[in-house]
């Protein structure tokens, strides 16, 4: 088994929605568990840690030739890093703003940064609103203990310029907040982590699993070849457990406290309803990253995989992002159920399931086309909120 997907597997290329533009290669952090600048891949190491302007500039031609040629209404700009703040709020301003200008007209142009919120003060806020960007934020959670493994190059918490970060995004520009991204972690108590971040006020709350594979599984679960790994049901589950905790006390509150889009994405596919992300269903993915120094990638997950997993070989200056969409790689991200293992494809749970997100079935040596590393995690949260979604259907009389 190659892990590979031919040509005759896929059908045509989903254009680019998402266009991930890495406006800076470095962090002011140091997280301890950071997949990215402590994972396998280097490459960011050997690329500048700025975005050039010649880069951002073909970056944005390259974007609006994109919506113009497939017509797109809409296109999702993400401004990304490392810490993108330290490309500073102006020209991160600018950027946006040259590709709103060279879009097609009636393409609108969603843009976001993705941050840490050490960096936030009043002016850089007040600069991103001003210009139409919204911000999201990334913490382990909404306390100093939640947060201990995000350090600073010094070893020093970041915890409380993080806090005084969103709550003054929360309180100055709530319109341009979008919300708060958080790893899940199983040894912390999930209602408390889950309490903690809606003091944060957020409109959005992403709960993510942790980068990991078959090779190199994510804390508490163990490694093995998921062809010989045994039944689902064997497999311990406590990323599946903390995220049913979690569930019923969002499900039990009338799930108007917060959106959590993981639990909304769930629930729509099981009423049948398509898919929005990466991590459930089958809709194929249609993001791709430009790095500093201007490389068409896929995105950032799959360097959890192996040194050089996300390159394409392609960059902004002698290819489009069509030429992308053609990449074998790419084409396997898009090919839905072909790309999945025949475990997948034969699994009662796979148009929910979606065999997890891509970069979660790797095994070294033998490529993708596995099961998730935590399918026994993902059978526990899909069969648990089908069975209390079928109980409040019941309850209903509908």
């Amino acid at each position: 088994m190659t892990g590979r997907v031919t040509p005759e597997d896929t059908g045509t290329p989903v254009p680019f929605a998402q266009f991930i533009v890495k406006a800076h290669g470095r962090c002011n952090l140091a997280c301890r568990y950071c997949y990215l600048y402590e994972g396998p891949d280097t490459s960011w190491r050997a690329r500048p840690a700025r975005a050039s302007d010649a880069v951002l500039d073909r970056t944005a031609s390259r974007i609006a030739e994109h919506a113009r040629a497939h017509a797109l209404p809409a296109v999702a700009l993400v401004l990304h890093g490392g810490e993108p703040l330290l490309a500073g709020t102006g020209r991160l301003a600018a950027f946006t703003g040259l590709v709103r200008e060279r879009v097609p007209a009636g393409c609108h142009v969603r843009a976001s940064v993705q941050t840490n919120a050490t960096l936030l003060d009043a002016r850089r806020i007040d600069t991103l609103a001003r210009h139409g960007l919204r911000v999201g934020v990334s913490l382990d959670g909404g306390l100093p203990a939640h947060n201990a493994l995000r350090v600073d190059h010094a070893g020093r918490p970041s915890w409380a310029a993080a806090e005084r970060g969103v709550r003054l995004l929360a309180r100055r520009a709530p319109g341009a907040y979008a919300g708060v991204l958080t790893v899940v972690d199983p040894r912390t108590d999930p209602v408390e982590v889950y309490e903690s971040l809606l003091a944060l006020e957020p409109p959005v709350l992403d709960l993510l699993l942790p980068h990991g594979n078959w090779t190199a599984p994510p804390p508490g679960l163990p490694p093995g070849d998921p062809d010989t790994a045994g039944p689902r049901t064997a497999r311990p589950t406590p990323y599946g457990d903390w995220l049913c905790a979690v569930f019923d006390r969002w499900f039990d509150a009338g799930r108007r406290e917060v959106r959590i889009r993981l639990f909304e994405e769930c629930l729509g596919l099981l009423l049948g309803f398509p898919g929005a992300t990466e991590s459930l269903g089958l809709d194929p993915l249609n993001s791709v990253v430009v790095e500093t120094d201007g490389s068409i990638e896929q995105v950032d997950s799959v360097k959890s995989a192996y040194e050089g997993a996300a390159a394409t070989g392609l960059d902004v200056f002698r290819h489009s992002f069509d030429e992308a969409l053609r990449h074998p790689a790419v084409a396997a991200r898009q090919a839905g159920a072909a790309a999945l293992a025949p475990a997948c494809v034969a699994c009662p749970l796979v148009t929910v399931c979606g065999g997890g997100h891509y970069a979660h079935r790797y095994l070294a040596g033998a490529g993708f086309r596995h099961p998730s590393v935590y399918c026994a995690d993902l059978e526990r949260l899909i069969r648990h909120t089908a069975a209390r979604l079928a109980a409040a259907a019941v309850g209903s009389g509908t």
